[in-house]
């Protein structure tokens, strides 16, 4: 059999597209939850605490603005390896290991719907 006429159906494309937008709305909604939470510097209100707790506080909110920046990042790419799925939804590559040229497992993909690789081609590497 031909690997170049192996793709999942439309039908199946669209229940994929349908999952990761979902994705997107939901990353989209917390990316601007970490990206808020360290823009605004979270004043909590310790303004009028004990001044010996002052700078652990002062520490610590820098670690977790620091925290909130990674999360942030780490959200962006996530959000656009999403996007870049679509987009093979669209042209109608979505679900096909880049390295086997096989289908990726559906279950694989509900999980992971970025993925990219089989999970034969995950364990090679």
């Amino acid at each position: 059999m031909n690997n170049f006429n192996v793709r999942y159906s439309d039908n199946d494309l669209q229940e994929f597209k349908e999952i990761i937008l979902k994705k997107i709305e939901k990353s989209e909604e917390d990316l601007k939850l970490l990206v808020d939470s360290y823009k605004n510097g979270s004043g909590n209100g310790t303004e009028d605490t004990s001044p010996t707790f002052k700078s652990f506080e002062e520490g610590s909110d820098t670690m977790s603005k620091e925290a909130n920046m990674q999360l942030a990042i780490r959200q962006e790419k996530f959000i656009r390896d999403l996007k870049n799925a679509l987009a093979r939804i669209e042209n109608k590559t979505y679900g096909i290991c880049r390295v086997t040229g096989k289908l990726i497992q559906k279950e694989r993909l509900k999980l992971v719907p970025h993925a990219t690789l089989s999970i034969e081609a995950k364990r090679k590497q």
